[in-house]
């Protein structure tokens, strides 16, 4: 493996008007953190939640809180070392992708 990466999942308590059937943002994040560590075993990554509307005072995190915000993006949004990898229902497969591009593989 090439770079322990830092993933974040941003999202918020109340659902997205256009995500009402979807998991919540808390649900993703369980979600995407259990699937990656499955299928990328003793391969560590960073996994953090930040609710867009209370985020922390980290800059980088709380200028893309906003931007969620300010371009009405379907939340959660997804993250993979800043880039989005996932918006509103993300996908698993596009996420293994990103992931492999920093040296993961899969568990034999």
């Amino acid at each position: 493996m090439k770079k322990q990466v830092k993933i974040v999942v941003y999202g918020a308590e109340q659902l997205c008007a256009s995500c009402v059937n979807l998991p919540s943002s808390q649900e993703t994040f369980e979600w995407l953190h259990a699937a990656i560590s499955r299928k990328y075993p003793n391969q560590p990554f960073d996994i953090i939640h930040v609710d867009i509307f209370n985020p922390p005072n980290e800059e980088e995190l709380s200028q893309f809180a906003e931007r969620v915000i300010e371009e009405d993006m379907f939340y959660p949004v997804v993250t993979l070392e800043g880039n989005i990898v996932g918006e509103g229902n993300p996908r698993l497969k596009d996420i293994y992708k990103e992931l492999e591009k920093y040296g993961y593989s899969q568990a034999e």
